[in-house]
């Protein structure tokens, strides 16, 4: 089922600060550029509780953003903190309000905790809270009304450019839920007697299978791109060394065959070419014959 999202320029400008929506949800988004923060400040929105991030450049070259994550009772008191602090040198924020301004000290706290786990899980971005903060304790009801409002932010953030909360991998869980939903449309092996790897073509993208087989090397004519992914995968622990090869650790998302191919064979490489199905048939022939 489809969720009506509503975004309202605050300044009337592309790049500007913003305001999401979502449809039948009691919460708010504030999404600004630094640079714009001053101008909207003394909106309402601000002096409410809620849980913020703020987006920088990483100082890891593997990883796309810099992400932290709190909580405040007041955000735009938080806020000023955060703006004279020369350690957080971020270019972009957002944060979460009720807008029956309701929420409690322990919910955002909550919220969070979550925010920060589910973070980390990811292996996505640079994570910079120091430490994970404690879940704390809420009554039944209202975990899992936080647990819906944290599903709203989790559409939101990705709108609005924040992406470290899409996962590298993918859980068990997950991948039984795409099976049921049919999402699985493929599976193909990597042309190669070198390497045992296997490739399922998704909905949320090309998985090389755990326990999948790579050359712990890359050759000199892999792009920058391409090592700042191999040297991410490492440093999360999604590939790690077994004897003279990498084996994948996780269920690994990639966003193309050709990245997924390449990460494989420590080469560049033409993922339409080199996945085949065990009929022998490469990813580009079957994608004709969808086609056809």
């Amino acid at each position: 089922m489809g969720k009506k999202l509503t975004v309202y320029m605050i300044d009337g400008t592309a790049y500007g600060p913003r305001l999401s929506e979502i449809g039948n949800w009691v919460g708010k988004a504030i999404y600004s550029p630094r640079s714009s923060i001053n101008k909207i400040i003394n909106r309402s929105e601000f002096d409410n509780p809620g849980v913020y991030c703020l987006k920088g450049d990483p100082t890891d070259d593997a990883f796309d953003e810099k992400i932290y994550v709190g909580e405040a009772e007041n955000i735009k008191t938080r806020l000023k903190q955060h703006l004279s602090d020369p350690n957080k040198d971020f270019k972009e924020l957002i944060f979460f309000v009720s807008k029956d301004e309701l929420l409690t000290k322990t919910q955002i706290r909550y919220l969070e905790s979550r925010l920060v786990q589910i973070a980390n899980e990811a292996k996505t971005a640079q994570i910079d809270n120091g430490n994970s903060p404690s879940l704390p304790t809420l009554h039944e009801a209202d975990i899992s009304d936080m647990e819906y409002f944290l599903e709203q932010i989790k559409l939101i953030l990705p709108v609005m450019g924040f992406k470290f909360l899409i996962s590298s991998t993918i859980k068990d869980s997950d991948k039984d839920s795409l099976s049921h939903k049919k999402s699985i449309h493929e599976t193909y092996l990597i042309k190669t007697k070198t390497f045992n790897a296997t490739m399922q073509e998704t909905d949320q993208g090309y998985i090389v299978s755990r326990g999948s087989e790579a050359k712990k090397s890359l050759s000199k004519s892999c792009t920058e791109t391409y090592r700042n992914m191999r040297r991410k995968l490492v440093e999360t622990g999604i590939m790690k060394e077994n004897l003279d090869k990498l084996v994948f650790t996780e269920d690994t998302i990639f966003n193309s065959p050709s990245a997924a191919s390449n990460m494989v064979l420590g080469r560049n490489s033409n993922g339409f070419t080199e996945w085949v199905t065990k009929n022998g048939l490469t990813f580009k022939e079957v994608q004709e014959n969808i086609n056809n």
